[in-house]
């Protein structure tokens, strides 16, 4: 009887030790998931990590896979918490892999590019199509937030993103302010940034940039007006595409923001400027240039006299008329 019990107890300790390396096997096993992948981890405990998981076909689905896994995380809790996140796993992902990322892994960084010249209407549609975000927002204002390229990570919301955009717009603008040539006719940072979104919309050349603002500041230093279709164009669609070429007869049309029938500056921005259009209106070139007018190929030419540029004038008629032909 003894005898037996003897080889019972050996058999049981056996099949243990049997069960402890195949588990300890497939604790470090590569996982079944050939690339790698993203996957989101809610809260809500391990069950929910665990569904997700076998979800995306990071781990087995089956009692032996799931068992082994809660098995893990409860065995290895001392080593962290897990962390409801988007997460980066690599392919073929072992259990300890996996369990390592849930705790330590970094969330998956998105980002989200806002170019230059757009107007509050068009930068609200791009955040509120950005994926992974919580929430919608609504611009209301022009130059509200700096076009650059920003990061971001799976639920965060909208308005946090904003805040993000609005504070870096802050800096960059009180930093530009700060540093410019005291010598231009300026008072505000808010007249900085209105003049420096009538040059973001006026070129897109960044050679260009600092003369088209030393056009405008030598304008404003005469008290001439500062005669800029795009400032027309802004009045006529409130931000909008105007649809169709500017005519003639829209240089007259009485807006707070044309320029051809205003003095000085509208009243607000017409687009969000980048930090380059900021720095060349902070920082314009040096010339008495008082116009300037398209080349027909992409650049413009500047002069100093109205008849300069009349005669400018008539080199871009003859260059479209050339282009048509």
């Amino acid at each position: 009887m003894r005898k037996t019990l003897l080889i019972l107890f050996a058999i049981i300790l056996c099949g243990m030790a049997g069960i402890g390396v195949t588990a300890y096997s497939l604790y470090f096993r590569p996982g079944p998931y050939g690339e790698a992948k993203n996957v989101v981890i809610p809260s809500g405990g391990i069950k929910k990590t665990l569904l997700s998981l076998q979800g995306e076909g990071l781990i087995h689905k089956g009692f032996f896979s799931a068992s082994l896994f809660k098995i893990a995380a409860l065995l290895t809790r001392q080593e962290g918490k897990i962390h409801a996140a988007e997460l980066a796993f690599p392919a073929h992902a072992s259990i300890q892999q996996i369990l390592s990322i849930l705790r330590f892994g970094k969330p998956v960084r998105h980002e989200l590019t806002i170019p230059e010249g757009l107007t509050h209407q068009q930068i609200s549609h791009i955040i509120n199509g950005a994926p992974f975000l919580e929430g919608q927002i609504e611009l209301k204002e022009e130059a509200e937030i700096l076009p650059q390229t920003y990061a971001y990570i799976w639920g965060m919301s909208r308005m946090q993103l904003v805040q993000k955009m609005r504070i870096a717009q802050k800096n960059m603008v009180q930093k530009i302010w700060e540093n410019r040539e005291k010598s231009i006719p300026l008072s505000t940072p808010g007249q900085l940034v209105i003049l420096a979104s009538i040059v973001e919309k006026e070129t897109a050349l960044p050679a260009e940039r600092a003369m088209i603002a030393r056009v405008f500041l030598n304008r404003l230093q005469m008290g001439m007006k500062l005669q800029s279709d795009p400032t027309v164009i802004y009045g006529l669609s409130n931000g909008n595409s105007l649809g169709r070429p500017l005519k003639h007869d829209d240089l007259l049309v009485e807006t707070p923001y044309n320029t051809y029938v205003i003095t000085g500056l509208p009243p607000h921005p017409i687009c969000a400027p980048g930090a380059a259009s900021l720095q060349a209106v902070a920082h314009p070139a040096s010339g008495p240039w008082l116009y300037f007018v398209g080349d027909g190929n992409g650049k413009h030419n500047f002069s100093t006299t109205l008849k300069e540029h009349n005669h400018n004038v008539s080199l871009l008629k003859a260059t479209k008329q050339h282009l048509l032909k």
